[in-house]
């Protein structure tokens, strides 16, 4: 509870002095609101079909990307994960995962450093430990849109995650939560559909504690030009066309695809993120620069 107290009135009052009156959806200029409307509409449309369509459009490698992801993070027993924008809880779930193999071996160790003991005394000391598999770690999961949420938590009943995981309905720009609570924060493939990047990033860096970890993955841009435009030929010609076959939604794919190539290059990306205020800010580009992580700390 102690997590969303935080009231948010300074960040309005600033968002409210930034605003801009033009924006970019996808190809598009609209303004401010309209962009907020316009991917709201886009996410509740394909929520649904969100995880066939990622591994159609990708092959299924956007799942290799998020495991490089979590093993850059090594999240450790005990830390409290914030993932925005993780609505369908890909990020939490491998989170989960992570942290219980990691408690899993601790715990070999410290029985294998404990040869002396009786049968009964490891029997109970492996039951106290495994009772507590993620060692004191959660995943918050915070998104704006109620569908994308929705589909999160069933899939969570379905695979049975439920210990040290919550779904939280916040907007990126305006995060319900107080300052320095989080250990890592992490946005995969949703940042470039934010409406204010700038707030988005102040919002990570003001919910972080000192020493906390901002990580995002998300579509970059390729700097080889005949793999750029092999590249631009399959998003523009094939995504669109999976959109309608698949979920039945040219617009909302077409409108991804433009997203992307209306997002900032890798550099600058990682300059906006140093004028929020992060540290070390560095980034890795995957499969040639189709996607980076871009990565900074909180000191």
């Amino acid at each position: 509870r102690a997590l969303l107290s935080r009231p948010a009135r300074a960040l309005r009052a600033r968002r409210g002095l930034a605003a801009g009156p033009e924006m970019h959806f996808g190809f598009q200029t609209v303004t401010e609101e309209e962009r907020r409307e316009k991917i709201y509409q886009v996410f509740e449309t394909v929520a649904k079909k969100y995880d066939v369509m990622n591994d159609s459009m990708t092959l299924g490698i956007h799942r290799v990307w998020k495991d490089i992801l979590m093993h850059k993070m090594n999240p450790c027993p005990g830390t409290l994960l914030l993932d925005v924008a993780g609505g369908t809880g890909d990020i939490a779930f491998r989170f989960i995962n992570y942290v219980r193999s990691v408690r899993q071996r601790q715990l070999q160790r410290k029985l294998k450093d404990h040869q002396n003991l009786s049968w009964q005394e490891i029997f109970e000391s492996y039951q106290k430990d495994k009772s507590n598999s993620l060692g004191d770690s959660q995943v918050v999961v915070c998104d704006i849109n109620r569908e994308m949420l929705k589909v999160g938590k069933q899939k969570a009943q379905h695979l049975g995650y439920s210990e040290g995981l919550s779904w939280v309905l916040g907007n990126a720009e305006e995060l319900p939560f107080d300052d320095d609570k989080f250990d890592v924060y992490t946005i995969a493939f949703g940042i470039r559909n934010v409406t204010r990047i700038d707030l988005a990033l102040q919002e990570a860096y003001r919910v972080l504690k000192p020493g906390g970890r901002f990580l995002c993955l998300e579509f970059s841009h390729v700097s080889n030009p005949l793999l750029s435009s092999l590249y631009d030929l399959y998003s523009f010609q094939v995504i669109p066309v999976l959109g309608e076959v698949i979920a039945g939604d040219w617009k909302s794919y077409q409108y991804l695809v433009e997203s992307i190539r209306q997002f900032p290059p890798q550099e600058e990306l990682k300059a906006m993120i140093e004028d929020a205020g992060f540290f070390k800010v560095d980034y890795e580009n995957l499969n040639f620069g189709i996607v980076a992580i871009h990565s900074g700390f909180k000191l």
